[in-house]
């Protein structure tokens, strides 16, 4: 007898339904439901992302061929091609948003509280990274003359290194307008490329105590006030305080900032640092910039590991509940991580969940020791297997 549902069942039952249902009361989305509920939806799409579905004929025969087993996730059967791509193109996608940002709340819980830094300050990584699009397929999408493209912006927590803040704009959009809009807590460090070098910008998260860490502009007009201490031990080469000297440089930003320069012995060459934090170590600054590196990893790992480059509909809002969806798929993959003993790799523990979906295992079990706990087993049938010619029956049967 089988004490548990399969490993995808139990994932699914990691959402809170009834925080589920009120999402789908408050956008309205199934005022034309005909009978396929969007919970099924849901669990469509994150078996899309999961199992790495590639059309829609994948994701409505990949749940087809387990009838037996959709009734522990809630479904009541699998949906048609037509059923789940008209789902995709009307169902609001500003609720897969929102549920994203509920399970936030819930890996925040269980992520590890420090980073690997010794100061207090919430650690953050801010980027972008473009999605191209055929503009054949994805009109709605124009970002060059013959290309298209989305960008998703992300802001991404060093305490588990998660995403706590997602934005999906047009590719034409640049980087610093939708910075303005990301909510930032005071005290906070925020790391980012040099695409979000805005001097308004600066001078506005100066004013409401919050810190940054980028690379500085190669044109920037400055003047040197004063040269700091050279740590013995490290790559800085310079520590400086400086102002603007430009007009509006230093009408959106009258601060006095902090310039690190940093050698790159890898690549050997000079990187320039502009920081507002005047009191951690120049060292300190450099360690922060690099660990911002974990920001392309992570779009790196999105877009290897789940479904964010080819789309199952070609609409603005089939494409958005598929991006969306991937991000809520990589949050439980995170707090899977965050809840092992094991030490998963993303990648390892992605290819792992695949292979075994529908698989049946205690799933808290199999994260901690996955090679240990061997799945349950239904009783064994036999099967008489009659071969037409011969006059004899072979008996084939399952241990």
């Amino acid at each position: 007898m089988v004490l548990c549902a399969s490993l995808f069942s139990q994932l699914v039952a990691l959402f809170n339904k009834s925080q589920f249902y009120h999402l789908v009361k408050n956008h309205r989305a199934e005022r034309y439901s005909k009978g396929y509920s969007s919970w099924d939806h849901f669990v469509a799409m994150l078996f899309c992302q999961l199992a790495q579905a590639k059309s829609l004929r994948e994701i409505c025969g990949g749940l087809a061929c387990t009838m037996g087993k959709l009734r522990h996730l809630g479904m009541k059967e699998p949906p048609n091609k037509s059923t789940l791509s008209y789902a995709n193109t009307h169902r609001p996608w500003q609720m897969y948003r929102d549920l994203f940002y509920e399970t936030v709340n819930v890996c925040k819980m269980a992520a590890p509280k420090n980073h690997k830094f010794r100061f207090r300050n919430k650690l953050l990584s801010m980027d972008s990274t473009t999605i191209a699009l055929c503009l054949t397929l994805f009109p709605w999408a124009e970002f060059r003359r013959t290309k298209g493209a989305v960008k998703l912006h992300l802001l991404l927590d060093h305490d588990g290194y998660f995403p706590v803040y997602a934005y999906i704009a047009n590719g034409k959009k640049h980087d610093v307008t939708i910075a303005r809009k990301i909510p930032l807590p005071p005290g906070s460090i925020v790391t980012m490329d040099r695409g979000y070098n805005d001097y308004k910008l600066f001078g506005s998260w100066t004013e409401d105590g919050i810190f940054f860490v980028t690379r500085m502009k190669d044109n920037a007009d400055y003047t040197v006030l004063e040269e700091n201490p050279i740590p013995i031990t490290g790559n800085v080469l310079r520590d400086q305080l400086v102002r603007f000297n430009g007009f509006y440089a230093q009408k959106d930003c009258p601060h006095v900032l902090r310039r690190v320069v940093v050698w790159d012995s890898e690549n050997e060459h000079e990187i320039v640092l502009l920081t507002n934090h005047r009191k951690f170590g120049a060292n300190t600054v450099s360690a922060i910039y690099k660990d911002r590196w974990r920001i392309e990893n992570f779009f790196k790992a999105l877009k290897q590991n789940l479904k964010i480059k080819t789309f199952v509909g070609t609409s603005e809002n089939a494409l958005y509940i598929q991006i969306w969806t991937a991000l809520i798929a990589m949050l439980l993959i995170k707090y899977l991580q965050f809840k092992s003993k094991f030490g998963w790799s993303l990648s390892n523990l992605v290819a792992f969940l695949r292979w075994n979906l529908f698989s049946y295992r205690d799933l808290w079990e199999w994260i901690d020791h996955p090679f240990d706990v061997l799945p349950l087993q239904p009783k064994p049938v036999q099967h008489v297997l009659s071969l037409p010619g011969l006059g004899q029956h072979f008996l084939r049967g399952t241990t």
